[in-house]
């Protein structure tokens, strides 16, 4: 007992010094995060993070298997979800995607499929992809958050409908107090288990049917709401389709250089210089329409770019320092006016 209790107070004394010395890992975490699916082109409906309450990590630290002994002799260590992220996307499809990106940017420890293992078992219920993820590498995304270097933690990706399940499925357990539930109940979350794995393949099918669907555009003043049918046009499917609130962003970056028309954007997605940027940048995955065409404002405007969208965007306090980056690598490759 005396050991487990010196076990739970050096956890106790190491979390708490952790959160007052990173009290803003939570956003500086969802900030990266979206950035790289923004980037990637990936369409998701959140990203959240949260740092896991002590209360919770205790009762997790206290835990013990069939024999008595600890399931997790050094919690700090073993423990992934004290930082815990979750992104909830429209389709099913769209969950290989996320994990993609995140595998490029961080070291994936380990993968768990839990709706391919509710299938496998032949019963319906929890479903969501976990991964363990680590802070390590020299992607762009571990250099930025090189202050918490070697840290690993947990990623949820799921449906927005296992996400509902999933929650309201929690919340009606957790305040059942452990009281065990009406077999009704049970068979009610089983059924609607079921229901929900079928709306998800509907709208897999739904996705599928929409992204082979040809687009109609005209030559029009650019807008948030027309760029992403004028862009199915006049790059169809090379680059993915970007979070739909970025085109809002999109809009102004463009506009701060004069670019406000069809045509005048037509100009800048000339296939010689989207070939250029492609080969100096050297990307690790297919870049989403947002990030080439702001790579190739940077390679035409070069430094007048950086100045003028310096200040835009939701991470503006890093992003002149960003595009410099950038633009010194397409200097070196001369790729720049």
């Amino acid at each position: 007992m005396a050991e487990k209790n010196r076990r739970i107070s050096v956890l106790g004394q190491r979390y708490a010094e952790w959160v007052r010395a990173h009290p803003r890992v939570a956003n500086e975490f969802r900030d990266v995060i979206e950035e790289l699916l923004a980037e990637a082109g990936v369409t998701y409906d959140r990203v959240s993070v949260r740092v896991k309450e002590w209360r919770s990590l205790k009762a997790k630290a206290y835990k013990t298997d069939g024999s008595g002994n600890p399931v997790y002799p050094d919690p700090w260590e073993d423990i992934h979800d004290i930082l815990g992220v979750r992104v909830t996307v429209y389709h099913s499809m769209e969950i290989p995607q996320v994990i993609s990106v995140l595998r490029e940017a961080f070291t994936v420890h380990r993968s768990v499929d839990k709706t391919a293992e509710t299938r496998v078992s032949g019963s319906f219920g929890y479903g969501s992809h976990h991964l363990v993820v680590g802070v390590e590498g020299t992607s762009d995304a571990a250099a930025e958050l090189a202050a918490y270097s070697g840290l690993r933690f947990e990623v949820q990706v799921r449906t927005v409908l296992q996400h509902a399940w999933a929650e309201f499925e929690h919340d009606i357990r957790y305040k059942g107090g452990g009281v065990p539930l009406d077999p009704r109940v049970d068979r009610a979350f089983t059924l609607t288990a079921g229901l929900i794995e079928l709306a998800d393949q509907q709208f897999d099918l739904i996705a599928s049917i929409q992204g082979d669907a040809p687009a109609e555009t005209g030559d029009v003043e650019l807008s948030a709401e027309t760029l992403p049918g004028v862009l199915a046009v006049l790059v169809g499917n090379r680059f993915p389709r970007s979070k739909s609130e970025y085109y809002v962003w999109l809009e102004e970056i463009l506009a701060a250089n004069g670019i406000t028309t069809v045509g005048e954007l037509k100009r800048l997605l000339d296939d010689a210089d989207i070939d250029a940027v492609q080969r100096s940048m050297r990307y690790r995955f297919t870049p989403g329409q947002v990030r080439i065409i702001d790579d190739l404002l940077l390679r035409r405007f070069g430094g007048e770019h950086i100045e003028r969208t310096k200040k835009t965007g939701t991470r503006a306090a890093s992003r002149a320092a960003r595009l410099r980056q950038r633009l010194k690598v397409m200097e070196a490759d001369h790729i720049v006016g």
